[in-house]
């Protein structure tokens, strides 16, 4: 009996922890996209709510959260309310194979990227419950978009990690990192590392791939009738989605928490954030494609190369 006790809290106190990183991680994140396409743009970003505006953030969460909630009529109630928070948790469970160091993991599974990839696909079902749900026309086309668009770039994002696995030969979160202890996979994996990114970016919906909530064409697409803190949750669950994004291109190709001098979380941070810093650059510097485009890029360059780099992978390591 003790010991389901013992267990209960240590699995509720590990999920206040990490809803409580995801929270001002997300502030850090939202403030940091502010500062880094201000400065970018030749602006200051903002600068009134604190010094250098660094409590922006906290008052717009603030303001998200006082907000009404406000349910459109002839919407299907219950998956209209469901689809944030079906957005947001799985994020939250993806923490758990998360090796930010030799010793810093909540649960080491065998198949960690295997578990990875299985929980950030329930995202886009979220998506088309929201864009279904709204009975909203730009709603439902955002949706659409999005669902076509996750399940094609999720053929060149697994095929490109497909080939660390086989290099590495096992799908354990902690052996990927610790295969690395040389040289970094990135370096013997260069087009898998560059296919890997690009893909997770369509995953994500960054820019130049956030055809899914296209404000021009779409409004605001599967968030259109969301407001208050499921409009939040769905933002929440972005930036969430790109950190981990980084957390598992660090893990798989940067060499993790291994750095010069002394490894650690600290070397895995420094990592994850660098290519946090360059996510948001490239949303501030490439413009939105076509859908036509975006699907024509993933099944006739991405997917054929992943597929080929992955046979090379094969054959060199058969031979």
């Amino acid at each position: 009996m003790n010991e389901l006790l013992f267990e209960g809290m240590n699995i509720a106190v590990t999920a206040v922890v990490v809803f409580g990183f995801v929270s001002i991680n997300a502030l850090v994140l939202v403030y940091a996209e502010r500062k880094v396409s201000a400065h970018i743009q030749r602006r200051l970003g903002p600068m009134h709510v604190g010094p250098h505006g660094i409590f922006q953030t906290i008052a717009d969460a603030i303001k998200l959260l006082g907000k009404e909630q406000i349910i459109p009529k002839n919407v299907n109630k219950f998956l209209f309310i469901q689809a944030p928070l079906l957005a947001f948790f799985p994020a939250l469970l993806l923490f758990i194979v998360m090796p930010f160091g030799e010793n810093l993991i909540i649960k080491d599974l065998n198949v960690g990227l295997l578990y990875l990839f299985s929980f950030a696909s329930i995202e886009v079902i979220a998506i088309f419950m929201a864009g279904w749900a709204s009975n909203n026309k730009y709603s439902l086309l955002g949706a659409m978009r999005s669902v076509a668009q996750v399940i094609a770039y999720e053929v060149p994002l697994l095929l490109s990690a497909l080939s660390v696995v086989f290099m590495v030969g096992s799908l354990k979160m902690t052996e990927l990192v610790a295969y690395q202890d040389q040289f970094w996979v990135v370096l013997m994996q260069p087009i898998a590392f560059i296919i890997f990114m690009i893909s997770g970016l369509a995953e994500t919906n960054r820019a130049p791939f956030d055809l899914p909530e296209a404000e021009s064409e779409l409004v605001a697409g599967f968030l259109t009738e969301y407001s208050g803190m499921r409009y939040a949750l769905f933002f929440l669950a972005e930036y969430t989605n790109v950190f981990l994004l980084s957390c598992v291109t660090t893990a798989l190709f940067l060499g993790g928490w291994q750095g010069p001098f002394v490894d650690g979380i600290h070397w895995f941070l420094l990592k994850v954030y660098f290519l946090v810093f360059v996510i948001i650059w490239i949303r501030w510097t490439f413009p939105r494609l076509r859908p036509d485009q975006l699907m024509n890029f993933c099944w006739k360059i991405l997917t054929p190369i992943a597929i080929l780099n992955l046979l090379i992978t094969a054959v060199v390591l058969k031979l």
